[in-house]
C-alpha cells in the first residue's frame, strides 16, 4: 500500500520550490538573465579558489578508497579533530573529536538532534518566522512542533510568549540565527535571557530540554554585527552547521553536528547519532568533501557581495515606502507586503517577472521573502522592476 502520509505532503509542497520552479519555467520563455528570481537561498558567490584546490591536491595525492570509499559511520576521525581544533580556537569552546558528528548539511545535523533528545509525542518549540521545512523535520520525527508567536519589533524573542509555551512538554527548542527569513541576529541579551529561561524550567519540570541552534548562516554576518555563539550560552546545546554558505557549496550536502561537552550525556550523543542514521538512510557523508573541508576550516567566500546586495534592495524598499528591517546577516530581507494578504502580493510582482516569497508558511503573515544572493548587476537591474509594480499595482511611486 502506497504511503497515506507522504502523498498527503503533496498538496502541501514548499512555497520556496514551487516560486523556484516557476522561475526555471519563466526564464525558459524570456531568458533567465530577464527574471528577478529571488526565491531560492542557493548562494550566488564562487567557492573559494583555496576549497577547489584543496579538492585537486586530494586527488592527486589520496588513493581511491581513501577519496571515493564509505568514511566511517561518526564521520573521518582527521577532519573531526580539525574541526574540533577550530571551534575551540575560534570560540574558546573544549570539544573533542567525540563531540563532532558529520552530517549532510545542517538538514541533516538537525535530523539527528531532534531524534536524540525527543521522543515521540513530544514538543518541540521555534520562533516565527521560521524555516518551513522545520515542520516536517520536527513532524516527521515522530515529535510536535509548536510555532511560538513573533516578536514583530526586532524579530528577536517574545518571552511571555516563549515562557508560556515552554511547558513539561517540550524537550527541545529548535533555534536558527542569524536567521531566515528575516537577517536579524539574536543578540547577547536575548540569548542569556533565553538560557536562564531554559535552565529554571530543566529546574522546575526535572528533565533535561535541549537547544537545537541551526547555524548555516553562522559565517555571512554584515560589518559592524557580531554572531555570539550559541553553546557558550547553554550547556544542553546542540550546534548544526553546514558548509552550504560559507563556502557556497550546497550540493556538496556537508555539515556537523556538534555536542557542547557540558550537555546531558554528551559522549554518548555522537555513538547514538550513528545508531540513527541506521534508521533513517543518512550514511557516510562523502569522503573527498569531508577532507577538502578539513583543508579549508579558515577561508570562505566573499561575503561583502551579500551585504552590498542588501543594502541596495533595502534603501530601495524603503524608498519605496515598504515597512522593513534591516538585516544584520544571511541573505534574507522580509520587508511586510503594501496588502495583507502576502500571496496575493506576490502573485502580483510575477507580472513584473519578480519571484517573491510569501510569508504564509514561515508563520508570519503579511510579508515576503527575498533572497538577494543573485548576482550584483542583476540586483541593480530588478529595482526598476519593483519601481514599475508598486507604481502600477499600490500606486506608489519612489521618494
Amino acid at each position: 500500500m502506497v504511503s497515506t502520509k507522504y502523498q498527503n505532503m503533496l498538496t502541501a509542497k514548499s512555497v520556496i520550490r514551487e516560486m523556484a520552479e516557476f522561475a526555471a519555467m519563466r526564464g525558459n520563455e524570456i531568458g533567465y538573465e530577464n527574471v528577478f528570481d529571488f526565491s531560492l537561498g542557493n548562494p550566488s558567490v564562487p567557492v573559494p579558489p583555496r576549497f577547489s584546490e584543496a579538492i585537486i591536491e586530494l586527488l592527486g595525492t589520496k588513493t581511491s578508497r581513501e577519496l571515493h570509499g564509505y568514511s566511517p559511520s561518526l564521520g573521518i576521525q582527521a577532519v573531526k579533530e580539525k574541526i574540533t581544533s577550530h571551534l575551540n580556537h575560534r570560540y574558546k569552546m573544549t570539544y573533542t573529536a567525540n563531540h563532532i558528528f558529520m552530517t549532510a548539511g545542517a538538514a541533516g545535523a538537525i535530523a539527528h538532534a531532534l531524534r536524540l533528545v525527543t521522543n515521540p509525542g513530544d514538543k518541540v518549540l521555534t520562533f516565527a518566522p521560521y524555516f518551513p521545512e522545520y515542520a516536517p523535520y520536527v513532524n516527521l520525527s515522530g515529535a510536535k512542533l509548536e510555532i511560538v508567536p513573533p516578536d514583530m519589533v526586532d524579530f528577536q524573542i517574545d518571552f511571555a510568549c516563549f515562557e508560556e509555551m515552554l511547558t513539561a512538554e517540550v524537550t527541545a527548542v529548535l533555534i536558527n540565527t542569524p536567521h531566515n527569513p528575516t537577517g536579524a541576529i539574536y543578540n547577547e541579551a536575548t540569548l542569556t535571557q533565553m538560557a536562564e529561561l531554559m535552565t529554571a524550567k530543566q529546574k522546575e519540570y526535572g528533565h533535561d530540554i535541549f537547544l537545537i541552534s541551526d547555524e548555516p548562516y553562522r559565517d555571512v554576518v554584515f560589518s559592524g554585527q557580531n554572531q555570539p555563539y550559541i553553546s557558550s550560552y547553554y550547556a544542553n546545546t546542540l550546534s548544526c552547521f553546514s558548509y552550504s554558505k560559507s563556502h557556497s557549496i550546497p550540493g556538496e550536502r556537508i555539515g556537523y553536528l556538534a555536542v557542547n561537552p557540558a550537555a546531558t550525556a554528551a559522549d554518548l550523543l555522537v555513538p547514538m547519532s550513528g545508531q540513527i542514521s541506521r534508521g533513517i538512510g543518512h550514511n557516510c557523508p562523502a569522503s573527498l568533501i569531508q577532507l577538502a573541508i578539513a583543508e579549508t576550516l579558515d577561508v570562505t567566500v566573499d561575503m561583502s557581495v551579500y551585504e552590498t546586495n542588501m543594502n541596495i534592495l533595502y534603501n530601495e524598499l524603503l524608498a519605496l515606502g515598504f515597512n522593513c528591517r534591516k538585516p544584520e546577516g544571511t541573505f534574507y530581507i522580509f520587508p511586510q507586503a503594501l496588502e495583507a494578504d502576502a500571496a496575493v502580493f506576490c502573485r502580483k510582482a510575477l507580472a513584473y517577472d519578480l519571484i517573491l516569497v510569501p510569508s504564509d508558511s514561515f508563520g508570519c503573515p503579511g510579508h515576503f521573502r527575498i533572497a538577494y544572493c543573485i548576482q550584483t548587476e542583476k540586483v541593480e537591474r530588478s529595482l526598476s522592476a519593483f519601481r514599475r509594480f508598486v507604481e502600477e499595482e499600490y500606486d506608489k511611486k519612489s521618494h
